[in-house]
C-alpha cells in the first residue's frame, strides 16, 4: 500500500508515447486504476487525472485533445483508493508547479463532452436561431459530424489504429463523447 512517504514523484517517471508503434494506447492500462499526465510533444504537462480505466480515459482526452496527447506518465494503484488517488494528482501538480492545470476551464477542456456548438460558423449560428427544434437538430448533427471528421482526420495524421465510436445520440444536442 502507498502511504504519503511513499507517493511517487511524476518526475521519477518514465515517458510514454500516447500513441506506440502500432498507433494504439498501451493496452495493458485496459482496466487499470491509477493517476496519469498527459504531455504535448514537446513534454510540457497538459493534464493529470486519475481513472478506474486508464485506457478509457486516455482515448477520450485524445478525442477532446488530439494536438495535446503526445507523452504520458502513469502511476498504476493495485488497491483504489480515492484519497491516495487524490494526494498524487496533488502533488504532481505541486512538483508541477503550474496549477492552472487543475483551472476549471482547462479541466473541463479534458473531461467534458466536445461542444460542437462554438464551431458553428455564423451562418450556422443564423440559421440555427431562426429554426424550429427539428430544423436545429438537424443542424447540430450537420455540426457535429463536420467537428467529428475534423478529430478523425487529426487522429489518423498521428497514426491512430484504435477504432473511435461517437455517441449518435449526443450528435442531437451537438455534443460529441465517445460512445
Amino acid at each position: 500500500m502507498i502511504t504519503t512517504t511513499q507517493l511517487p514523484s511524476l518526475n521519477t517517471l518514465d515517458y510514454f508515447p500516447y500513441l506506440n508503434e502500432q498507433g494504439i494506447i498501451i493496452e495493458d492500462l485496459q482496466k487499470k486504476i491509477g493517476v496519469y499526465a498527459i504531455f504535448d510533444k514537446n513534454k510540457q504537462l497538459n493534464f493529470i487525472g486519475y481513472s478506474r480505466d486508464i485506457y478509457a480515459s486516455l482515448k477520450q482526452h485524445l478525442v477532446r485533445q488530439p494536438n495535446q496527447c503526445h507523452w504520458l506518465k502513469v502511476e498504476i494503484i493495485t488497491r483504489p483508493s480515492r484519497t491516495i488517488l487524490e494526494e498524487i494528482k496533488n502533488n504532481w501538480t505541486q512538483e508541477n508547479g503550474d496549477i492552472s492545470i487543475n483551472d476549471e476551464s482547462n479541466q473541463a477542456l479534458w473531461t467534458q463532452p466536445i461542444d460542437a456548438k462554438v464551431f458553428m460558423t455564423e451562418e450556422e449560428k443564423e440559421t440555427y436561431q431562426n429554426s424550429d427544434e427539428l430544423g436545429q437538430i438537424k443542424l447540430l448533427k450537420k455540426v457535429s459530424r463536420r467537428v467529428q471528421a475534423n478529430i478523425e482526420k487529426t487522429l489518423n495524421q498521428r497514426g491512430n489504429k484504435m477504432e473511435i465510436r461517437f455517441n449518435p445520440k449526443l450528435k442531437e444536442k451537438g455534443l460529441l463523447d465517445l460512445k
